[in-house]
């Protein structure tokens, strides 16, 4: 029989117990030690039978045993000292409360940020995550809740979660999606006054509206507002929403986006009614999904139908008109971009969209055609027909970044198209490289190892804020001490392996008396390569079965045999990635080999604990430029594991010759976006996996077996302590966090806050007015703007290294005035089709008024300060001094081709 009602019944605890609760409801104790080992003493067996999740421990451990507890004085001077330690933590000042302003000190650091993603990995125990996405957002609260960062975080609860994966017996992937009870969870319901749940409603077309619960876990210091519409307020389709992550057909991914933007925007409101936790002057929006959280915030500006909540003063004020309520949400808003190629991006159908945005549905002074501007494919090549949530993004945010400094770059010419005109390199997208929280992915055994040569409070220091001073002091480790952690480390994920294994062939039908060779699969002494991630194409699971007899060659070698423990979930969708693992599993299911290598189904945060610090060598090999950062190899490097790559994402950026190899790329331009069934991608994998073997068999592998008189691997240990003391300070959340703050958050706020300055009883926004109203009329009179004439002092052959040219440029600005604008001389090396690069900008200065025609004279000096091919042109820019970057109107005057670079080119 089923149940047709379902509820948790929570244990009471003992009053002297009461401290339990605290601690299990604030999701600090995923990182902190001492906090997770307290629980585990609650009742070790129950600890491990719930999944080490606090909450449903205090729901199972016997009544008995909590009275023990109650009565146990040991037990409650540790619960005491830890939830006195929780409390300092939560109030006391930490690094953004002792930051000084950045750069020239503009103004004080954002009251408060609020940070948008669709999916976190926080904890195991909560799982609303599906992969690199989510964790990175679960590191970036869990860091900024250490700083001090005043962050609220806002996210959907789903139901369902994301799937759990098990394979059939012929390697299939299966899902399952279990029902996930937030009363299981460590999250409470945000109620209003009088205790009834407070709920946040959308429009929808036809006359339908969508509901939501907030359920709020608190990340450390931070809050993370997850909007729930399983409420009996809704109907059956409307409940459905927030069922499952990145489930369901367009409309309902198209629901869920609305939701979480639009929707938590009204949240964050709420939860800072309800709280007075300060209001936020910083959206950072974490990847598209989140995107339409602009448009909820021009409609509280435009004098929509209640009061603004930011700021918008007196109700008999005028309101902002869309393109003033535009520049003010712009100038306080980031977008960061994850992906390095346009399939990755939600794309809507646009008459979608705009049934979702008109009529019923349609936002009170957010007029429909606006909306589908902003998200508009207006460049070559674009969809007229799609909604781009990326653009809207980017349209709506004056900041934008990148994940990955080599993301940056792709990212700069992926979305060229909405700059016309500039060069890739001009595209005001910048990046902020991903970092990892340490006291989440640190093995508590490589912790215990620093803190006894820098201290414990040292160690702490340096694994929260990201500074390579903290770390000096590792490398006085000694080898022996090294090679017994990571011996042990790699024994600890051999036990583990073994025990999913087990378990994994049971659900697949085998029989206990099939499972005896699990007990010797995998072997604590002997090379263990770790590859866990994501399973779509371009990751490539498969590439090291490109040469099956090469590969059982490493894995059986006598005397320098290599183990490979594989992990990774395929999209429910993605039967591709489904057959990919299945193509792997039937080679580890091989008896020759299976054990050697091994596929751990499920993987998740709490198998990663084990993956990361238990292999001597991360494998990472994508399609170069496909993986934006690729965080799994900073964990894995924190641990002391050493990354064997092909130079993508992070390790482009860091990679030394002395922390790990770089796996060769062929060199064919393109071929990371070949069609992958093209004869030129089957050749380009066969190069690059016969690299692979190469370098595994010649280099790691030899490096790894070559033993000192002591027996130790001694070129080994100084690669491990090298990775430690050098990217241990770079790979931090930490330091990531630190970054956004000093260059993107406070910009951002200070920005916000020009736009909004007012004098006392005047109209609020008036830069925001002042800055539409000059774009609008910059945006019409550009077409009359023009670079009529370039001459230079001197002849046009070859001129002398540190030689000056006298420049004078004739423009026409048509109705706009020398303020409104820049004329520059771009100069640097050029190719053989008179291309610009390494280009240098220098303001030429304004030389008198018009003359009779209107024209204006601009001049300067451009020095010759390299040899070889030179060259330079002219252009003309808007200028403002609240722009954010030249190029953010994307409007430029050159000169005509043949006035501009023939005259121009010096050889």
């Amino acid at each position: 029989m089923k149940a047709i009602r379902r509820f948790t019944v929570r244990t009471v605890l003992p009053e002297q117990l009461q401290p339990l609760h605290e601690l299990a409801l604030n999701l600090r104790w995923s990182w902190h030690p001492e906090t997770r080992e307290l629980f585990r003493s609650v009742d070790p067996e129950v600890w491990a039978a719930v999944g080490e999740d606090p909450v449903r421990l205090l729901g199972e451990v016997p009544a008995a045993r909590l009275s023990a507890l109650a009565a146990d004085r040991r037990f409650l001077r540790r619960l005491g000292d830890l939830a006195d330690d929780l409390r300092d933590y939560l109030t006391g000042p930490r690094w953004y409360q002792s930051a000084l302003p950045p750069g020239d000190g503009a103004g004080p650091l954002p009251a408060a940020i609020a940070y948008f993603s669709p999916e976190y990995g926080i904890a195991a125990a909560l799982p609303q995550y599906s992969g690199g996405l989510g964790i990175l957002a679960g590191d970036h609260l869990k860091a900024a809740s250490d700083l001090g960062v005043p962050i609220i975080g806002v996210g959907l609860f789903y139901r369902h979660g994301y799937f759990r994966q098990s394979l059939s017996r012929d390697g299939w992937q299966q899902e399952r999606y279990p029902l996930l009870d937030p009363d299981e969870l460590a999250v409470s319901l945000l109620r209003e006054p009088d205790g009834s749940p407070c709920r946040v409603d959308l429009a929808l077309p036809a006359g339908r509206s969508l509901a939501a619960h907030i359920w709020k876990a608190q990340v450390g210091r931070v809050p993370l507002l997850l909007l729930d519409s399983d409420i009996e307020a809704n109907g059956p389709a409307e409940r459905n929403v927030t069922d499952r992550l990145y489930g369901g057909g367009s409309e309902h991914r198209l629901m869920q986006e609305i939701l979480l933007g639009i929707g938590g925007v009204r949240a964050v409101r709420s939860y800072c009614r309800l709280t007075g936790h300060a209001a936020p002057e910083v959206f950072h929006t974490n990847e598209g999904h989140a995107g339409f959280l602009g448009l909820e915030r021009i409609r509280e500006l435009v004098g929509a139908d209640e009061k603004p909540a930011e700021g918008v003063a007196a109700p008999d004020e005028p309101p902002l008109d869309f393109g003033a309520a535009l520049e003010a949400v712009r100038a306080g808003t980031l977008f960061t971009t994850h992906t390095p190629v346009p399939a990755g991006i939600d794309r809507f159908d646009r008459d979608l969209v705009a049934r979702h945005f008109s009529g019923d549905a349609a936002l009170p002074g957010v007029p429909v055609e606006q909306v589908l501007a902003l998200g508009a494919e207006s460049w070559t090549g674009g969809d007229p027909k799609l909604f781009n949530m990326a653009a809207m993004g980017l349209r709506l945010a004056q900041r934008a970044n990148g994940v990955s400094t080599l993301h940056g770059e792709v990212s700069r010419a992926m979305f060229n198209g909405l700059w016309p005109g500039f060069d890739a390199a001009e595209v005001p997208i910048t990046s902020v490289t991903n970092g990892v929280h340490a006291p989440t992915w640190i093995d508590p055994a490589v912790v215990r190892l620093g803190a006894g040569e820098i201290g414990l409070e040292r160690a702490e220091d340096a694994m929260t804020i990201g500074e390579a001073k903290r770390w000096t002091g590792l490398e006085r480790i000694g080898n022996a001490d090294i090679w017994e952690l990571r011996r042990t480390l790699r024994a600890q994920l051999v036990e583990e392996a073994r025990s999913r294994v087990r378990a994994s062939w049971r659900q697949r039908g085998a029989g206990e008396a099939e499972l005896g060779w699990v007990a010797t699969a995998l072997d604590p002494d002997v090379l263990t390569i770790g590859f866990a991630r994501r399973v779509p194409s371009y990751k490539r699971l498969t590439l090291m079965l490109r040469d099956q007899e090469r590969l059982r060659s490493l894995l059986l070698h006598p005397t320098r045999p290599v183990q490979i423990v594989v992990a990774g979930k395929a999209h429910p969708a993605d039967d591709g990635g489904k057959r990919l693992i299945q193509q792997l599993v039937a080679f580890a299911d091989d008896h020759a080999v299976r054990h050697r290598i091994v596929f751990l189904p499920d993987y998740d945060m709490a198998m990663a604990t084990h993956l990361y610090p238990g292999c001597d060598v991360w494998l990472n090999n994508p399609l170069r430029p496909l993986e934006a950062c690729g965080t799994s190899g900073m964990k894995a490097a924190l641990n002391g594991c050493l990354n064997l790559s092909i130079l993508d994402g992070w390790w482009d950026e860091w990679y030394d010759g002395q922390n790990g190899w770089a796996i060769p790329t062929a060199d064919s331009a393109g071929l990371g976006r070949l069609d992958p069934e093209s004869a030129e991608a089957e050749k380009r994998d066969d190069i690059e996996a016969a690299a692979l073997y190469d370098l595994i068999e010649h280099q790691v592998a030899a490096r790894f077996y070559d033993r000192g008189a002591d027996g130790l691997p001694h070129r080994w240990i100084a690669m491990v302590r090298h990775t430690l003391v050098t990217l241990g300070p770079k790979v931090l959340a930490g330091r990531m966090v630190r970054e956004y703050v000093e260059r993107l958050y406070a910009p951002a706020a200070n920005a916000r806050r020009e736009l909004a300055a007012a004098e006392p009883g005047g109209p609020s926004y008036p830069g925001a007015r002042e800055l539409a109203e000059w774009k609008a009329r910059v945006r019409q009179a550009w077409p009359a703007v023009r670079v009529e004439h370039v001459e230079a002092d001197g002849p046009d052959e070859a001129q002398e290294l540190g030689a000056t040219l006298a420049l004078r440029v004739q423009v026409s600005l048509g109705p706009l005035q020398p303020t409104d604008v820049e004329v520059q001389v771009v100069s640097g090396r050029v190719d053989e089709s008179d291309g610009i690069s390494d280009a240098v900008a220098i303001a030429l200065k304004p030389a008198g008024g018009p003359d009779l025609d209107g024209r204006r004279r601009y001049e300067g000096s451009l020095e010759l300060s390299r040899t070889g091919p030179f060259g330079y042109t002219v252009r003309v820019l808007p200028a403002h001094p609240l722009l954010a970057s030249p190029a953010e109107l994307g409007l430029i005057s050159l000169p005509p081709e043949a006035v501009g670079m023939d005259a121009g080119v010096l050889r």
